[in-house]
């Protein structure tokens, strides 16, 4: 009678997999090193649910054997977007904290025609952007102002350290309940429905499509633009730094925002105790000295 085969081992990770804590330690330093986010242990369960497909997707049985393939130079380049997508959080919204927009209409958009009148277009950069509700709401409020100022013309580059959401940014299609938030008025101007009423989709439509440029940014590289920025959003993005963290990435914003030009963050984030080129000119806005 021939022996039973030894039983081979799967390399499929099961759902139970864990990361050791020498295995976090040198994951979270490396992810705060690279994107700036820190993941304190309490983070751990986290991680490691959220990472237990790629697990899977690599066929790896372990951590330690992810982390060996990611510190590999291999792994760097082809692994860190997919590490990326995976850990960072994008929950956003159409019109989110919209005191925000309110100031724009009625305070920022005012002031900055006043001073630099029609004949450059504003600049305005989402830094941060997820999915494209941010930057989208933003071209629509700026596309309203338009109307109603004439000559008035505007840019909007948003940017993201997630290739993942910068696709969905890019198709610009939501379910409903997304925006059962924005007026009749808008959703009739900037929407489009899905002919298949059941899927119960929207997609915004090419003319505000078109107003967005859409990259992918890391915040703890160098970066600059061409020209500098009349008006930055980067909100709810720093609550992920640690505050040193933060200091560097705003006084980067600085170098990229225009004297007198404007900076919204979120209303969980404060800059205070920082040493700045800005002055607070409502909650959570500032303008550049």
């Amino acid at each position: 009678m021939p022996e039973p085969r030894p039983k081979r081992e799967s390399t499929r990770p099961s759902s139970m997999v864990s990361m050791a804590d020498k295995d976090f330690r040198r994951f979270s330093e490396f992810i705060h090193t690279e994107c700036g986010i820190k993941l304190p242990t309490s983070k751990k369960t986290m991680v490691e649910a959220r990472l237990q497909k790629r697990l899977r997707l690599l066929g790896m049985p372990s951590f330690r054997e992810y982390n060996d393939y990611l510190f590999s130079p291999s792994g760097l380049s082809e692994e860190l977007s997919h590490l990326i997508d995976a850990i960072t959080t994008n929950t956003t919204e159409f019109f989110r904290e919209s005191k925000h927009f309110d100031i724009m209409r009625q305070v920022v958009l005012p002031h900055w025609v006043a001073m630099r009148g029609v004949v450059h277009p504003l600049r305005l950069w989402s830094a941060g952007c997820s999915s494209g509700e941010e930057p989208y709401t933003l071209a629509m409020v700026l596309s309203e102002y338009a109307e109603k100022t004439p000559g008035f013309r505007f840019t909007i580059t948003a940017t993201d350290i997630s290739s993942q959401v910068l696709e969905k940014a890019r198709r610009a299609v939501y379910p409903e309940d997304r925006v059962e938030g924005m007026t009749y008025d808008l959703k009739r101007k900037y929407l489009l429905r899905s002919k298949d009423r059941l899927r119960r989709l929207v997609r915004i439509v090419p003319d505000l499509r078109e107003r967005v440029t859409f990259s992918r940014l890391n915040f703890m590289e160098e970066f600059s633009f061409k020209d500098p920025m009349d008006i930055i959003f980067c909100r709810n993005v720093m609550i992920y730094f640690d505050r040193p963290t933060q200091e560097t990435l705003l006084n980067k914003f600085c170098r990229q925002l225009r004297k007198d030009g404007h900076l919204f963050i979120g209303h969980s984030e404060s800059l205070t105790g920082m040493d700045l080129p800005l002055r607070q000119v409502s909650p959570t806005v500032y303008r550049r000295t």
